[in-house]
């Protein structure tokens, strides 16, 4: 029986915990064991549990010996009812409530469900019915329940998970909460006190008060996007692209907003290939990346644009080859490098500085700046990475496909 498919890649299957251990304990084990290789439970990153149709456990893994605490040798051949007393989040005997040895013999699985043991561990329990087919070979009759098989998962990445949304919440309320306010306290003053303020006053607390507004937009504009990422629904509008304008199109900005004209350098190293972008997203990857130099980095702030190649994998058409076997292209690319030169990045906050949330300083933007700028390079293709700058300091470098965009 094949696997159940649950998404991901095209041509990648994964596995369904209950559904895919009923399926391979009901396989015979000429179909699911390949020559020389002998199939053992305790390989299984999940626990597993298999019961026969009087509840006894024959399979006791351990995985299962791990999120349980009890040793194989004391499990097996004991009722499973004893071994595992599961309770709902009520306090309700699960073994009671579901019936699976005497309930509908129509049942084929349970889905994943928090269930708990007597000492209060947390456990994600997948239940699957292996039943007894039509043949004349199997005794009991149709739908007779001949195995129980039993899938325990560890609630450790749920946990994680609900951290992250936790985190979420937090950043968020943290973040709105400066600027509405200021927005509400000027706002209310304008309306109880105007005429006592002077053309002046008037016009600061409207600026803050536009300032804050911007604040907020921005922050619910990157929140979209990283919904977007995320949920891989980044839509992208491709146009022929010019880098190096869209640089200077960055640094006029910045200088426009009071920068000093010699904090900025760009430099373009010989003819760059096409490149089909997004123009909106290349803005943003490049106003992320020169707001984070000026903001946490020291010096001048350098732009460097060169051409690159980059090696793709694409289906091989040469004589002889299997069809759609890949062969490696090398394909145009263009590199873009942000450099400042502060004191760089420490080597531990690598690994972290492209995730969600992450901030440098206890107080500095809602940290999702440069996990939207890793996100909209590859979404274009490309990748990021980020270094120790030629003379010291931070450098981001990022790469970009060149040439005709693949809109097949």
């Amino acid at each position: 029986m094949p696997p159940e498919r649950t998404g991901g890649q095209a041509g990648v299957e994964r596995l369904n915990p209950g559904s895919a251990m009923a399926d391979l304990v009901r396989m015979p084990a000429q179909a699911r064991v390949p020559a020389g290789w002998q199939l053992c439970p305790d390989d299984l990153p999940d626990g597993l549990i298999v019961t026969d149709q009087a509840g006894r456990i024959s399979v006791f893994n351990r995985a299962a010996s791990r999120l349980t605490g009890l040793p194989p040798a004391s499990a097996v051949g004991r009722d499973v009812r004893c071994v595992l007393p599961l309770r709902d989040a009520d306090g309700r005997n699960w073994w009671l409530a579901a019936d699976p040895y005497q309930g509908l013999p129509t049942r084929t699985r349970h889905p994943e469900m928090s269930l708990y043991l007597a000492d209060g561990t947390e456990l994600l329990v997948t239940v699957g019915y292996v039943r007894a087919r039509c043949d004349r070979g199997h005794r009991g009759g149709p739908g007779a329940l001949q195995r129980l098989v039993i899938c325990l998962r560890g609630t450790q990445q749920r946990a994680r998970l609900e951290r992250s949304r936790a985190d979420l919440v937090t950043t968020v309320a943290h973040e709105l909460r400066s600027p509405l306010t200021s927005v509400k306290g000027f706002t209310a003053t304008l309306l109880a006190k105007w005429t006592r303020f002077t053309d002046d006053q008037k016009q600061v607390m409207l600026e803050t008060v536009n300032a804050d507004a911007d604040r907020v937009t921005r922050l619910i504009t990157e929140l979209l996007d990283v919904s977007r990422i995320e949920s891989g629904r980044m839509e992208l509008h491709r146009q022929l692209v010019s880098i190096p304008e869209q640089v200077q199109k960055i640094v006029a900005g910045r200088v426009a907003a009071g920068e000093r004209t010699d904090r900025f350098r760009v430099q373009v190293r010989g003819p760059l290939p096409e490149t089909w972008l997004d123009a909106d997203k290349i803005d943003q990857i490049l106003g992320n990346l020169v707001e984070n130099a000026i903001r946490h980095g020291a010096g001048t702030v350098t732009v460097v644009v060169e051409p690159a190649e980059t090696v793709a994998t694409r289906a091989s058409g040469r004589a002889g080859a299997m069809p759609g076997s890949p062969a490696a292209v090398i394909t145009p690319a263009v590199v873009v490098s942000v450099r400042d030169e502060g004191d760089g990045v420490a080597p531990e906050l690598v690994p972290r500085i492209f995730r969600q949330f992450w901030r440098a300083k206890r107080r500095s933007g809602a940290g999702l700046g440069l996990f939207i700028v890793k996100g909209l390079v590859e979404a274009h293709g490309g990748i990021i990475i980020v270094q120790r700058a030629p003379g010291g300091g931070a450098e981001f470098r990022f790469t970009m496909p060149a040439g005709l965009p693949d809109f097949g």
